[in-house]
């Protein structure tokens, strides 16, 4: 049996769909689990108690952690250590082998142009030390050789069926769609990359089941040459059939909406991510697993043809 713990999210669905070739029982976890597959068993639990992690992975050969927090950062200070040690913890204690699918906010910044597997860790904001110490959780298990686990990293990513998941989609597609006007953070002349949420699912389906993957960091499969936010909204325009408007919030602008909105508050930290180049390479799975990403073009058109097709 396999199990996804954090179900319900996006890349977690996108993961059920890819993983019936792998095996015949696959068991969905979350605090309200539905199934996405007919098959699918579901599995009740609040992944900060420790009792109910242990019961819902009991019987797993393999585990994903792909749980979503929402966007704020004490919540994640609070709540990813102990869902990090409980979820070690049982699968060490029922032989569960672990994939943990894990963002680049741990990354240190003056290193984002350009990042690998091996980019040096310095986080500079509250969710990034909370995403490199969860990591540091992992891989010291490894190292004393209590687990065998994955950590799979991905860029932003953008997909079908994120209307509410997707800063992309909430910045461009949403008001492109409605004749409006993009939004685009800091500096619309940098080149951003995105992860293709199929093409992720595909990625931790293919790392999880695959024996010499493990006890590695890998970055999931994504596009090369990314477009800037610019180019970004002119392709969505492009492919909407409609007129390329957009506008540049800067840096300020986050100080004082921050005040009335929390997302904007919570959002801010992460600004030096759109002020510079974003680049997300993905060279060590393509190479390892023959595997080539989904272009930005064909990404936004089976969006486009998804969500916003009238």
């Amino acid at each position: 049996m396999q199990t996804i713990l954090g179900s319900g999210g996006v890349i977690a669905n996108e993961l059920a769909k890819e993983l019936s070739p792998y095996t015949a029982k696959l068991r969905l976890v979350s605090r309200h689990p539905q199934k996405v597959n007919p098959e699918n068993d579901i599995f009740t639990a609040d992944l900060t108690n420790a009792e109910q992690v242990n019961q819902a992975v009991a019987g797993s050969h393999i585990v994903y952690l792909t749980v979503g927090l929402k966007y704020k950062a004490h919540i994640w200070e609070s709540a990813w250590p102990k869902i990090m040690s409980n979820v070690l913890n049982a699968c060490s204690r029922h032989r569960c082998k672990l994939v943990f699918f894990d963002n680049v906010y741990m990354y240190d910044p003056n290193y984002i142009g350009k990042m690998t597997e091996e980019t040096p860790i310095r986080p500079v904001s509250k969710k990034g030390t909370v995403r490199a110490k969860i990591a540091d959780m992992l891989l010291e298990k490894i190292q004393k050789g209590e687990v065998d686990a994955i950590i799979a990293r991905s860029a932003d990513f953008y997909g079908p069926h994120i209307k509410l998941k997707s800063i992309l989609t909430e910045l461009a597609f949403k008001p492109l769609a409605k004749s409006g006007t993009a939004k685009w953070l800091s500096n619309a002349h940098q080149p951003h990359a995105f992860t293709f949420t199929p093409d992720a699912g595909k990625a931790l389906a293919l790392l999880g089941n695959t024996e010499d993957a493990y006890n590695q960091v890998w970055h999931l499969p994504t596009a090369s040459n990314p477009p800037t936010g610019k180019e970004w909204i002119h392709l969505i325009a492009k492919e909407l059939g409609k007129t390329p408007k957009h506008q540049v919030l800067p840096p300020w602008f986050f100080t004082t909406s921050g005040l009335f909105v929390p997302f904007m508050r919570e959002l801010k930290e992460m600004l030096y991510q759109y002020d510079r180049p974003y680049i997300f390479d993905s060279t060590k799975f393509q190479e390892n697993f023959f595997f080539k990403p989904t272009n930005y073009k064909d990404g936004i058109k089976k969006i486009v043809e998804a969500e916003f097709s009238t």
